[in-house]
């Protein structure tokens, strides 16, 4: 077992400063366009405005997925294990943004090839900014439970993190539909898009190094890399990840995790297609819909840590999800039996508009709480083996929030070949059938998701008393 010197309880203050939180959490909204962008745009812009058939589109992120499954939890125990004059985290974080700048502005901008051409394009792309984002978010997550070992404090400092990374992202929505994508040709504007790929590489930049630079100045207090006693090995490398995730409610939050980013990826990657096409909504109706999840990320910012200091973490993730997941594809259930107003009716757009603000507001605040859920389980792992490894649960965390792009997308390529989603169809084109199929595919896969999400995470113990239970435990070893 490794030794315990100088990493029984990290120093840092329980409270940190608004401005410490500011710049981690801002930081987030590099990974919050990076996902806006594979979770809105990716889909509609290779399979309707490039040409690369939507199931490849999938299968291409798919197999980026595979490399992430080896990547992760690499550099997230790398970034545990480093000894640098700037920390474990930093170093990673400076050395990502320039990369994973360039490679964003690379997926907007393909070169004209044929199919395959373009497959391996956005195969090789998709597996380089994937793996390089890892590289920034990883250790800046990780940086969470260094920062403070307060158990609401922990959802404070996680409800900034995704009110950027959400509003980051929505920024970027609103670019596209209220600037890039208002031409005649709307949403299959290419030049839009390649447009949208510089001013999301600058942003992703100029975000990593604000939180990058934001937190430097808490290096001094962050917990040290533990040295071990024996030398580094693969066998050794190996046997302390399988140690640091075979913790029964690490496991339950990661299944929970994988499937909630599956279902939120499903959703991301034909939200706009459903609003154009299944809804009927005006181009301009989309660009409002866009603007008010700043509001539901507004919301959400309070709710989380409401909800924490109400219920505790467990409690309030499943009582907001179940409202949430539930009311979430009720609108396109409700349609399929008839019970919705036509497209075109004044109510309509307003009706589902205003389910969707709430609705989102509950799911950013479900995130929130489970994401911080994870800090807390850095010192019952450390309680057990001697070893502070917030990077490996943070990875496993970035890969599972990457399944949004990987098997979310697959799945809704795979709905929207099953129907025969036209390409480049504008939305008086495609049929009513055809229609009626993507709502009936997509509803109630997306419910079952969410739900088996919830009963996973149930299975979770760490609560507020046991985390206590795990500080004291951690102070009388010193």
């Amino acid at each position: 077992m490794a030794s315990t010197v100088g990493a029984a309880v990290p120093p840092a203050a329980d409270r940190p400063s608004i401005g410490v939180k500011l710049a981690h959490g801002f930081g987030a909204a590099a990974f919050g366009i990076k996902n806006n962008g594979f979770d809105y745009f990716l889909l509609l812009f290779y399979g309707t405005v490039v040409g690369l058939e939507p199931g490849l589109v999938g299968l291409a992120i798919l197999i980026a997925l595979l490399f992430d499954a080896v990547s992760d939890p690499l550099v997230g125990y790398w970034s545990d294990n480093l000894e640098s004059r700037w920390g474990r985290r930093h170093p990673f974080m400076y050395a990502a943004a320039i990369p994973v700048a360039v490679t964003y502005f690379l997926l907007w901008n393909p070169p004209d090839l044929s199919q395959t051409g373009l497959f391996l394009y956005l195969t090789v792309i998709a597996v380089l900014i994937r793996t390089l984002i890892t590289f920034y978010e990883t250790p800046s997550s990780a940086l969470m439970p260094e920062l403070t070992r307060d158990y609401e404090e922990r959802t404070s400092l996680q409800a900034y993190r995704l009110f950027f990374g959400w509003v980051g992202g929505n920024v970027m929505s609103i670019l596209i539909f209220g600037v890039l994508l208002t031409g005649p040709l709307g949403l299959r504007d290419r030049e839009g898009y390649e447009t949208y790929g510089i001013i999301g590489g600058v942003l992703i930049f100029v975000a990593i190094m604000i939180s990058a630079l934001g937190t430097h100045h808490k290096i001094p207090s962050l917990s040290k890399p533990v040295r071990a006693t024996e030398q580094f090995s693969l066998r050794r490398l190996f046997r302390e990840m399988v140690e640091t995730l075979s913790e029964k409610s690490f496991i339950a939050l990661f299944l929970s995790t994988v499937i909630f980013s599956i279902a939120a990826g499903l959703h991301a990657a034909l939200a706009f297609l459903l609003l154009n096409y299944f809804w009927g909504f005006s181009e301009f109706q989309i660009f409002i819909w866009t603007i008010t999840v700043i509001l539901s990320a507004a919301m959400a910012f309070a709710i989380a840590p409401w909800a924490t200091r109400r219920l505790g973490k467990k409690k309030a993730t499943i009582s907001l999800g179940l409202l949430a997941f539930t009311v979430q594809p009720l609108p396109v259930i409700l349609r399929l039996f008839g019970l919705m107003p036509e497209n075109g009716d004044p109510i309509l757009f307003p009706l589902v508009l205003g389910i969707n603000i709430i609705d989102l507001a509950l799911i950013i605040a479900v995130q929130t709480v489970a994401y911080s859920m994870i800090a807390d389980l850095v010192e019952s792992n450390q309680v057990k083996t001697g070893r502070r490894t917030e990077g490996v649960y943070y990875a496993a965390i970035t890969f599972s929030r990457k399944t949004t792009q990987g098997l979310g997308v697959l799945a809704a390529g795979m709905i929207l070949s099953i129907v025969a989603f036209p390409e480049g169809a504008a939305p008086a084109d495609v049929p009513e059938d055809t229609l009626w199929w993507l709502g009936a595919l997509y509803a109630p896969l997306l419910l079952c998701l969410w739900l088996v999400s919830l009963y996973i995470l149930s299975r979770y113990r760490i609560d507020k008393s046991q985390h206590e239970a795990n500080l004291a435990a951690l102070n009388e070893r010193g």
